[in-house]
């Protein structure tokens, strides 16, 4: 059975549960690694996760949630439940002013655009592997200043937009991006109509990283690259006010805040893919 967690609003760092262990941060846009026997069955309220041969499993909250979840392991016939909900997290908003109003209002050529783009992403990030990459932790893809963070609003002429669900790190075109963590290249197109060149690189269980404004790319779909591997180059493509790098993470259609993975510790060494 579950052993005694710290605060769940607190950092979940390899936290000693009899069977299962976790690292990560039980809060709106963490991530949480887990592992356990690979015999296991572990739930997240009813949604049946992948557990790796190594016994690992992934999960993760958006930036608004705030719903009660139960996480359920069963192995053997024995059951045991640990209920938890995310902490909550205020978020910054940013203006920005003299947007082209063809960058607020796309023309109905660039909203077809927009909708396969979208399609194009949405398929890349609903691909669930059996990779584990995930658990043996992320570096940070550029070493660059952080000009954008996960959460905040941005307004446009005083329009709110969605919010920002990356990092953003300052560089100039041509600078190196990097694997943050092994993983295979999903997707890459050069010209997507707001995020330009766009790099899709799966973690494992829907653990995805996307790079947008990409100027070049490395690799090709289908390629399997480590952790460091240089696979793009920052740009300033797509809709972009200047080059940088904004980075994201997924699990699968939940946006996870890329700053709070790079504090997720890896809960020990796993053998590869």
């Amino acid at each position: 059975m579950f052993r005694k967690l710290l605060p769940l609003c607190l950092l979940v760092s390899q936290s000693a549960l009899a069977d299962v262990q976790l690292s990560g941060e039980v809060i709106q846009g963490g991530l949480v690694v887990g592992k356990t026997s690979p015999n296991a069955m572990v739930l997240l309220n009813d949604r049946k996760l992948e557990v790796s041969k190594n016994g690992d499993f992934v999960f993760g909250f958006g930036r608004d949630d705030e719903q009660h979840y139960a996480l359920t392991v069963v192995e053997a016939g024995q059951k045991t439940v640990k209920q938890f909900t995310p902490k909550k997290r205020h978020y910054n908003e940013q203006r920005i002013n003299g947007i082209k109003k063809s960058i607020m209002k796309p023309n109905p050529e660039a909203q077809a655009r927009i909708k396969q783009d979208n399609e194009q992403i949405k398929a890349a990030r609903e691909i669930a592997s059996s990779l584990n990459a995930f658990a043996r932790g992320f570096i940070a893809p550029i070493d660059g200043t952080i000009t954008g963070v996960y959460g905040s609003r941005r307004i446009f002429n005083g329009e709110p937009k969605w919010p920002h669900f990356g990092l953003d790190y300052a560089g100039d075109v041509g600078d190196p991006v990097k694997a943050p963590a092994d993983g295979t290249v999903l997707l890459y197109v050069k010209d997507m109509f707001y995020s330009g060149g766009t790099m899709i690189i799966d973690h494992g269980q829907g653990v995805s990283s996307t790079f947008l404004h990409l100027s070049d790319a490395y690799v090709r779909v289908g390629d399997n690259v480590k952790q460091g591997d240089v696979v793009a180059a920052v740009g300033a493509s797509g809709r972009a006010t200047g080059p940088h790098l904004d980075w994201r993470i997924n699990w699968f259609d939940t946006r996870i805040d890329p700053a709070l993975v790079l504090k997720v510790k890896p809960i020990s060494q796993t053998s590869g893919r």
